[in-house]
């Protein structure tokens, strides 16, 4: 079994002391995001889980356990998100100097292999063009050389509940540009040049845009044929029902909640609210089974 901690939220981030508990006692529950009633029981001991995939923007407040998740036969990798768009887009995320700074001394702890750097999602707008993302992901790639060696990107999707916040970028001026537009896409050549150049595969994530044509083929984030390279393990590589049709990613199980994380992305699909995300946040109790709320 794959664990996946969590496309919900940012579980390395904010819960780490539950996430180590929940090992400890070898499982963890887990609530429907459409059900509250219904109530799963997650395995989390060291021969149930093959390996954990943790989503992160700030991995740090994990570091004190990774000797102790070795210790106990665990294999792990991170998909670890840098990005540096402007405080209206990302107000909350880590600086881009610490965040470097982490995903180096992650990398040096746990082998680049196992740190794939997502610069994801892409939200071209006003103020983010496609010359930002090329000087920004060409200074960050040549930051993270002999980091990391696979790269991941895709395009913001304007899901329903992000609409009120691209709504109030608008209001401040800040207008988003489709990447479908004619010739919006051209800078992807240079962003797939500044991988090569730095020594990483690039790929793309649940993208319904053909990116092929500029050297970005279609990629999976939990990928068996990666998980098989890096660990020697030979899985399912049955697609994951409960994602997008787009997404390749193996089939996983997910211990987050959503509306829990606080870093208040702008694009954000798993948060719906910055206010519902802090109540979550402070009815979070690490000695609990569930990651939010009693069980």
């Amino acid at each position: 079994m794959i664990v996946s901690a969590s496309r919900r939220t940012d579980i390395p981030a904010f819960y780490s002391e539950w996430f180590m508990n929940r090992v400890r006692e070898g499982f963890c529950l887990v609530r429907n995001p459409f059900n509250a009633n219904q109530v799963s029981r997650i395995p989390l001991k060291a021969d149930d889980v093959d390996v954990f995939v943790f989503w992160t923007r700030n991995p740090r407040p994990l570091f004190p356990h990774l000797a102790e998740l070795n210790d106990r036969g665990y294999r792990y990798y991170f998909l670890y998100t840098v990005l540096n768009n402007p405080r209206h887009i990302d107000p909350r995320s880590p600086a881009l100097s610490a965040s470097l700074d982490t995903f180096r001394e992650l990398a040096g702890r746990v082998g680049p292999e196992r740190v794939i750097w997502r610069y994801d999602p892409i939200v071209l707008s006003s103020i983010t063009g496609p010359e930002f993302h090329v000087k920004s992901y060409a200074s960050i790639a040549h930051s993270l050389r002999g980091s990391t060696l696979r790269s991941i990107i895709s395009f913001v999707r304007l899901y329903r509940k992000i609409m009120p916040r691209m709504n109030e970028l608008a209001g401040q001026g800040i207008e988003t540009i489709q990447p479908e537009a004619p010739g919006a896409l051209e800078f992807l050549h240079d962003i797939a040049g500044a991988a090569a150049e730095n020594g990483m595969e690039i790929t793309s994530c649940a993208e319904r845009l053909d990116l092929v044509p500029f050297g970005i083929r279609p990629g999976k984030c939990i990928d068996d044929g990666y998980i098989s390279r890096v660990f020697g393990l030979e899985l399912s590589a049955v697609k994951d029902p409960g994602q997008r049709k787009e997404c390749g990613c193996v089939t996983s199980r997910d211990i987050g909640a959503y509306d829990s994380c606080l870093f208040g992305c702008a694009y954000c699909y798993a948060t719906s609210s910055q206010h519902r995300a802090e109540a979550n946040h402070a009815a979070h109790d690490a000695e609990s089974p569930v990651l939010i709320g009693p069980p």
